[in-house]
């Protein structure tokens, strides 16, 4: 079992078990007990470490011309060629290629949950989830965007992006998986399809 799973578990049945108006010492204490307490720290300091790392390398990556089809910096990035290779790189995640894929295989999340790492999809192309980026804090995303134009960072708040905002995704993914596993492609649409737009994925 997983621990974030297992701590759920965990969290539910003393929720359940505790007398009404439990204070925190008490869960605390009872999390220490049973050697969980060090362990959420652990989790929650490698996960924020994963995402930082993420982060930090996509902003290696700005001014990288985009390319549709596009999936390393020597030949230029479309935006989920660039989202796929990021995770690939940092956290030895290999997501689905195309941004409707990538959607489909990760966790959806409220917009106000959003965290650096996450990824935030728009409908850019008149279909959901047709651009995707990553969600880089303070309201901004770093994404490979158009022919013509290069990685860069801009604000979910400009109205362009506000109006065709999809959706947040969360890439689950624990310190115990094996190098790049490969999440399941849910989407069947082919890479040879896809209509030249403004932003294709």
């Amino acid at each position: 079992m997983r621990l974030p799973i297992a701590l759920a578990a965990l969290l539910l049945a003393t929720c359940a078990q505790a007398n009404p108006g439990p204070n925190g010492d008490e869960l605390d204490r009872l999390l220490t007990e049973k050697g969980l307490l060090g362990k959420i720290d652990q989790v929650r300091q490698t996960v924020s470490t994963k995402a930082s790392e993420l982060v930090l390398n996509a902003m290696g990556f700005l001014g990288v011309p985009y390319r549709r089809g596009g999936n390393n910096a020597e030949t230029g990035f479309d935006c989920s060629g660039f989202v796929r290779a990021m995770y690939e790189q940092t956290v030895g995640l290999a997501l689905p290629r195309k941004a409707a894929q990538q959607a489909a295989a990760t966790e959806k999340i409220d917009r106000a949950e959003l965290q650096p790492g996450d990824l935030v999809f728009f409908n850019t192309m008149r279909r959901a989830f047709s651009h995707v980026g990553i969600y880089v804090g303070d309201g901004k995303f770093i994404h490979s965007p158009r022919p013509g134009a290069e990685v860069r960072v801009e604000d979910m708040s400009i109205s362009y992006w506000k109006r065709r905002f999809d959706g947040a995704r969360r890439v689950s993914h624990s310190a115990d998986e094996s190098p790049a596993p490969t999440l399941p492609a849910a989407a069947t649409e082919s890479q040879d399809n896809r209509p030249d737009s403004k932003l294709a994925s």
